[in-house]
């Protein structure tokens, strides 16, 4: 019974066909689902739930939840297109989340605005509890694999954006406290200059101080001993003034007695006045008769002398006879004056006199005590005065230091404060950065990965090296290179397919697109050699081997988290290469593939070598 080492296949075009077609196929679908997933956004309904309940700063509404709402239904500069949102409540939320009407629900809390603005109300307070506002994203529990990303880039935009925007106009009312402040403190600095004057003119004055305080100290004494003086001297008074008041009642006395005598003795005058009138009256008339009478001329002399001494006489007598009518009534008034006086003069010793003694000796104290406080009065002005010319000193010295605070300060405009404002709430932009989930890798991790896949699929339906190996006369590299040759073919037409698939997708310029086309040749080649090798080696198993390699290098380039220990079994493996060099072709990646396109059709070789020599059973089995 004749039976062949290896079993025959029948390899018709439709399958060559099939398999060229199968990586274009896998990577048109592929690429055409995740390039740039983020211009179909409105494919994805999103409900908003807002629960936040607005709050008042400097008495007006901030509805901050409304607003993160709205900027999310608006759509973000950062993302090419937007989710198609509905405003919506708790229930409908869950309803909708379960039932697949949204693929995800943004929850904005009810303290989310009193949150959010907790950092500039504690700063416009002096104090105070900051905290973080935060938005809650939930998405079904059986979502796909991407949305979850997808929405939360969306609301963490929104969020940053809205952070942004608090933390501009937190810190622009910072900037415009600074300017605010420093001309505060220019004031105040002005306010210390004109205190450090004013001390010192008030410095000035208080020196003048001691001065006059010791003159009116040296004043107030001399007072006082002038008033305990004139208090002696009004006792003294006192005394005298009681002395004279008794002896003006004694004459009073005397006047009122002598005034009744002579009132009682006017009688008795008017008759010695009349006696005396008639003896004038005979001795004139004796006189007058004398001679005739015949008297000496002597006798008549002494006569007529004595008639004229009566005479004179009794003009006195009548004169006298006549003051007790007179003089009695003006020595009464005299006497009551007397009395009255002494009265007075009583009065004015019992009183006037000791309260002025008693006010002379309250002013001798009151000098005193002025004389004592003039005195420390001197003491304390001294003092004063050296107090006040410290007093200028610091406040001369506090208008300088805050002269330089407030030039220490910065001022802005408001313009300033606005853009300083702008950059210092958003100090670092990333240009260049991807704005989608999938970056500009996709599109080669995927061709890799697809040719990978491609070469296996190849492998598949063709045989490492031909069936009649054993008795074929062609050396091992010829019978290698011939089983190579077909799936080298299919290798590089899948590349260049692939290729025209991304470039519809893509859109790259034509130099970039030939180079990557020729990077996709160049591995399709490789991938080829490498599948080859392995199922030439393996047998069946190099078919799951290579199935690994694919899923390695589907694992190691979508994410650069993965376990050091898979990063390096990723980094050795030929899919690396080529992902490298589809990134951006470059001379390194296509000799790495090169390089494991000859080493891998040297095992071929050797496999092809090996399975060259048999038994001679096995050798007699085939005549």
């Amino acid at each position: 019974m004749t039976r062949s080492l290896t079993p025959r296949r029948s390899l018709t075009w439709l399958t060559i066909l099939g398999i060229l077609l199968l990586p274009a196929a896998i990577g048109g679908i592929l690429v055409a689902a995740l390039q740039n997933p983020t211009e179909r956004l409105d494919s994805m309904t999103a409900a908003i739930v807002n629960l936040d309940e607005p709050v008042e700063i400097d008495g007006q509404p901030a509805p901050l939840g409304r607003q993160l709402a709205s900027g999310l239904v608006e759509g973000s500069d950062d993302l090419d297109s937007n989710l198609t949102w509905v405003i919506s409540n708790e229930e409908d939320a869950a309803d909708g989340l379960a039932d697949g009407t949204y693929q995800a629900v943004i929850t904005i809390p009810e303290d989310f605005s009193a949150a959010a603005t907790s950092a500039g109300q504690a700063i416009s307070d002096g104090g105070g509890t900051a905290e973080q506002a935060t938005i809650r994203v939930t998405t079904p529990d059986d979502g796909l694999v991407a949305d979850d990303l997808i929405t939360s880039q969306i609301a963490n935009v929104a969020a940053s954006s809205m952070g942004t925007m608090l933390s501009e106009a937190t810190t622009d009312n910072i900037l415009v406290g600074f300017t605010t402040i420093g001309d505060q403190i220019g004031e105040a600095a002005d306010g210390a200059d004109q205190l450090a004057t004013g001390a010192r003119d008030a410095a000035a004055g208080a020196a003048a101080i001691p001065d006059g305080a010791t003159q009116l100290a040296s004043g107030a004494s001399q007072l006082g001993s002038g008033a305990t003086t004139l208090a002696a001297g009004l006792d003294t008074l006192t005394t005298k003034t009681r002395e004279a008041a008794a002896g003006a009642s004694t004459i009073g006395q005397g006047l009122t007695a002598g005034a009744q005598e002579l009132q009682a003795q006017a009688s008795n005058a008017a008759l010695v006045a009349q006696g005396s009138s008639q003896l004038a009256a005979g001795l004139t008339k004796l006189a007058a008769d004398c001679a005739a009478a015949g008297g000496s001329a002597t006798f008549c002399e002494q006569v007529a002398g004595a008639a004229a001494g009566a005479s004179k006489t009794d003009m006195g007598v009548q004169q006298l006879a006549a003051l007790p009518g007179t003089v009695a009534p003006q020595l009464s008034q005299a006497g009551a004056g007397a009395s009255q006086l002494a009265s007075g003069l009583t009065q004015l010793a019992n009183e006037g006199v000791v309260q002025s003694a008693t006010g002379a000796r309250t002013l001798a104290t009151g000098a005193e005590q002025l004389s004592t406080g003039a005195t420390d009065l001197a003491t304390g002005a001294t003092e004063l005065t050296t107090g006040l010319d410290s007093l200028a000193t610091g406040t001369g010295d506090l208008a300088g230091g805050l002269r330089t605070a407030a030039e220490s300060l910065p001022s802005f405009s408001d313009a300033e404060s606005t853009s300083l404002a702008s950059v210092i709430a958003d100090p670092v932009a990333a240009e260049g950065a991807g704005d989608t989930i999938f970056g500009p890798t996709a599109i080669p991790l995927l061709t890799a990965v697809v040719l990978w896949f491609g070469a296996l699929a190849s492998f598949l339906v063709l045989r490492p090296h031909t069936a009649r190996t054993l008795t074929s006369r062609r050396t091992s590299a010829g019978l290698a290179l011939r089983a190579f040759a077909p799936a080298a073919a299919i290798g590089a037409g899948q590349g260049v397919l692939v290729s025209l698939i991304v470039q519809i997708v893509a859109g790259y310029d034509a130099a970039t697109w030939w180079a990557f086309a020729g990077m996709a040749v160049l591995a399709g080649v490789a991938f080829a050699a490498v599948n080859q090798a392995l199922v030439a080696v393996f047998g069946g198993v190099g078919r799951w081997v290579s199935a690994l390699v694919g899923v390695l290098a589907i694992a190691t380039g979508l994410v650069s988290t993965v376990p050091g220990w898979l990063a390096t079994i990723g980094a050795a493996l030929p899919t690396a290469s080529a992902f490298s060099g589809l990134i951006s072709a470059n001379g390194a990646a296509a000799a790495a593939l090169v390089v494991w396109a000859v080493l891998a059709l040297v095992a071929t070789t050797l496999a092809v070598t090996l399975r060259r020599t048999t038994s001679v059973k096995a050798a007699l089995a085939t005549v």
